[in-house]
């Protein structure tokens, strides 16, 4: 059974980046929609690779998948892809920069203070292997957007 602070959790990783996109507007919600769905395609298979080989571990007594990787596969992703896309495509250094420095917050001070919320912990991982657990995407989220808007026809704007 989910506890509930738990449960509180996954609603706010949930909610909270997906509001975020109510400020991101029209055009560029379009525009990055195909990478940021992509992501999180991609995200889940990440996810149930890493729940096999017991990357990180969840505390609650039974394990879920749907309850423990699934929120943050397509809470935080999707959201947080499409805002650096739109802060920072054009400028490849610019967005492997902030990319970084996201992928750094979570890597090293979030999933502590996860941990000492007793949510989530890393299991067969360090820190730094974490972290580049989830950088690598980056370089592949910008090559989705790229061929797309190769195949729409866009024009870089900024």
């Amino acid at each position: 059974m989910i506890s509930r602070k738990h449960f509180l959790f996954n609603v706010i990783i949930i909610a909270i980046p997906w509001l975020s996109l109510l400020f991101i507007g029209k055009r560029s919600f379009k525009r990055f929609s195909f990478a940021g769905l992509f992501i999180i395609g991609f995200e889940i298979i990440n996810h149930l690779y890493g729940h096999k080989r017991r990357w990180w571990k969840f505390f609650n007594k039974r394990k879920s998948f749907l309850r423990d990787e699934l929120p943050f596969s397509i809470g935080p992703y999707m959201p947080l892809s499409m805002w650096l896309l739109k802060l920072s495509y054009g400028n490849f250094k610019k967005f492997i920069t902030l990319n970084a420095i996201a992928d750094a917050i979570f890597a090293f001070v979030f999933i502590d203070i996860l941990k000492k919320l007793k949510i989530i912990g890393l299991n067969n991982l360090s820190h730094i292997q974490f972290f580049f657990y989830l950088h690598y995407k980056a370089y592949l989220l910008y090559g989705v957007q790229y061929l797309f808007e190769k195949m729409r026809g866009y024009r870089l704007y900024m």
